[in-house]
């Protein structure tokens, strides 16, 4: 479908057209689209008395919201953002925890954590906004494919702003959902402000719609005040949709009537626009509607208005009733993960055969894949060509096309996508095509995946698979180990395997576990190191280093191809009985194991191939420090490479790793 031409809604007369829906029907809009405008006059009542401190209006835009959700089965997801009260309260959210929620008191879906609407729940449907905007459109499509792997005819509604549409996140969700043919309908609020900042000085083309001629994309654009028109638009959509899955962009040209939050104002808006505006508001040309067509008396609106009322008074005296959120620090520290305790798998049997290190993690995920048949994998070139490492290879003959899936260069549309197949309770595994791309990707990681079950209990199944390290000549953007980058953020998990027996059981317990983990694999080991590993699947406990020399004059703490490093420089110093110990995981790390060593050995050197400042050494240096100087006979010492970007050249490359700094300073420690 052709985008239609611009149209000035704001010029012309709302006409309702009724088609062939019942009374009660009509009714049961009227009673959808009053709900949010008599609930958002009170909170404004309310912030004017000080008894709330912010909010978010969606007056004059109700009509997208309402008929938007009122147009989907109960059980089909939506994605709103901040001004779509109407979202929530058409899927029959109980409004003293709805209200509970946005005054963040414990008894709301969020515990206090989450503001306002920033918050999803599966029992209603919803997947929640985060402030970044765009993110969310990439969660609809992972819902969204879901849907197709399980052959389950439902449609997907994701929400965005105009302003929104400028987003990196926009373009790429709306990229991949037109090359998987993903059953999403994109809706664009189309307000006349981001903020403050008018259309003219948002995008250029004449509509939106036009932005979706680039992704081979149908779109439209209809009155978003005019409720019927919405809610005809997507339900004819969607039932379409439903037999021919394929994704839609829908512009709601709307106008925001009030500020983008109260604080704001609206000086920067011409008062004449209000007045245009203000004729076609939603709900009462609806109601006007509704009385001409004897469909309405105004007896109804009396009692349908007193009902609302009451309900909302009685729910917000439950609301401030309620107190004041006690912080539990030890509730707070539990929730940031989804529960599980991890069991073991041990090898079923005693064969082994050499493996090398991407063969390992390569036999790791194929034996998760049989055993999960709902797990995805997903990547550049992950599918025909087995990915640039061959990890993936023959995979695509032995699990097909659909659950090993080549991705457009979309690294946060996708990562977004694994967070959607979550929440329709599928694994995932994203493959970074090398861990310095996750850049690109790296908003979905820490403000997604990371936070988004200490914000409202939904877990992040995904396992990011990340080729990092440097030593083969590849330069500054293939050559990072950056796993510090994700060492600060509270939800995620770090798993980085030194040898071929670990790659497999770590890839293996990463896809277990119900959380997010960054499973890093250093590329210079893929094909350089080789040893026996079991055939059957079995898995490593996460959290446990392993001491891979024991001895009593000095501790070494590493990960990786420190580890190497590590077992090289300790043969070459002789006599010296050094305790090596690989990290194995690093979030969270063996901090009984170390303490442990260094209460024995009273010395400590932590190594890694990252660069020296902020990295992961520096936490750990800081950690036995603080809990066990007193056992110390020496300053601890951190290793670490030169604070530059990798260099190419492989001198300069030698240069930055700093091994011959770390055996002198190990060294130097021993006979301190």
């Amino acid at each position: 479908m052709e985008p239609t031409q611009t149209l000035d809604f704001k010029k012309r007369s709302m006409i309702f057209d009724r088609r062939n829906y019942s009374d009660e029907i009509l009714i049961d809009l009227y009673r959808s689209i009053l709900l949010p405008r008599l609930i958002e006059e009170k909170m404004l009542l309310l912030l004017r008395k000080g008894r709330i401190s912010k909010w978010f209006s969606g007056i004059g835009q109700e009509a997208i919201s309402v008929g938007v959700t009122k147009a989907l089965q109960p059980d089909e997801y939506v994605l709103p953002m901040h001004r779509n009260l109407g979202v929530f309260t058409s899927r029959n959210m109980p409004l003293d925890k709805l209200f509970k929620q946005l005054q963040g008191k414990f008894n709301g879906y969020s515990k206090g954590r989450e503001r306002s609407f920033h918050f999803g729940n599966n029992d209603h449907h919803i997947v929640g906004m985060i402030s970044h905007l765009g993110p969310q459109l990439g969660i609809a499509d992972g819902i969204g494919l879901a849907d197709l792997l399980k052959n389950e005819k439902k449609v997907t509604v994701a929400f965005s702003g105009d302003g929104g549409t400028s987003e990196g996140d926009f373009h790429e969700s709306l990229n991949v959902a037109a090359v998987w043919s993903l059953p999403v309908i994109f809706i664009i609020e189309n307000n006349g402000y981001g903020l403050s900042t008018p259309l003219n000085e948002q995008y250029k083309c004449e509509n939106l719609t036009d932005k979706a001629i680039g992704y081979g994309m149908e779109a439209l654009q209809i009155d978003g005040n005019n409720i019927l028109t919405v809610y005809d638009t997507i339900k004819t959509y969607a039932e379409s949709i439903r037999l021919a899955p394929r994704p839609v962009m829908i512009e709601c040209i709307t106008f925001r009537m009030r500020g983008h939050e109260e604080a704001s104002g609206t000086k920067y808006v011409p008062k004449e626009l209000f007045e245009e505006w203000g004729k076609k508001d939603p709900v009462e040309n609806f109601e006007s509607y509704l009385t001409e067509e004897l469909i309405l008396t105004d007896d109804m609106k009396n009692e349908i208005r007193k009902e609302f009322r009451e309900k909302i008074d009685k729910a917000l005296d439950e609301t401030f009733a309620e107190p004041e959120v006690v912080p539990v620090t030890e509730i707070e520290l539990q929730d940031v993960y989804a529960p599980y305790v991890q069991t073991v798998t041990e090898p079923k049997t005693n064969k082994v055969s050499p493996k090398r290190f991407v063969d390992a993690i390569s036999d790791g995920l194929r034996q998760s894949m049989q055993k999960y048949g709902e797990l995805v994998i997903m990547g550049q070139d992950v599918a025909e060509y087995g990915g640039v490492f061959k990890v993936t290879e023959n995979f695509c003959k032995e699990f097909g096309k659909e659950r090993v899936r080549n991705t457009p260069l979309c690294e946060s549309a996708i990562v977004g996508a694994a967070l959607g197949l979550s929440v329709r309770k599928m694994k995932s595994v994203v493959e970074m095509q090398f861990a310095d791309f996750v850049t690109c990707g790296f908003n979905q990681i820490v403000n997604n995946l990371a936070k988004i079950h200490y914000r409202w209990g939904q877990n992040a199944d995904v396992v990011v698979r990340m080729p990092c390290g440097a030593g083969v000549g590849a330069g500054p953007f293939h050559s990072q180990s950056n796993e510090a980058w994700f060492f600060h953020v509270p939800g995620l998990k770090i798993f980085y395997p030194s040898n071929p027996y670990d790659a497999k059981g770590l890839i293996t317990a990463a896809i277990e576990d119900p959380n997010p983990v960054m499973y890093f694999e250093h590329k210079a080991l893929y094909r350089s190191i080789t040893e026996d590993v079991p055939d059957d699947y079995y898995t490593i406990e996460s959290g446990r280093s392993r001491i891979v020399a024991e001895g009593d004059d000095a501790t070494v703490v590493t990960y990786g191809m420190g580890v190497h490093w590590a077992k090289k420089a300790i043969e070459e110093l002789g006599d010296a009985k050094v305790e090596l110990i690989d990290l194995r995981t690093l979030l969270p790390w063996d901090k009984d194991a170390v303490t442990s060593s260094v209460k024995k050995t009273g010395k400590l050197l932590v190594l890694h191939e990252d660069t020296i400042t902020g990295g992961i050494g520096a936490e750990i240096s800081a950690y036995v420090t603080e809990h066990c100087f007193e056992y110390l006979d020496a300053p601890v010492i951190r290793c670490g490479s030169l604070d530059t970007p990798v260099p190419f050249a492989v001198t300069l490359e030698e240069n930055f790793f700093r091994k011959d700094a770390f055996k002198e300073k190990l060294g130097r420690l021993i006979e301190y």
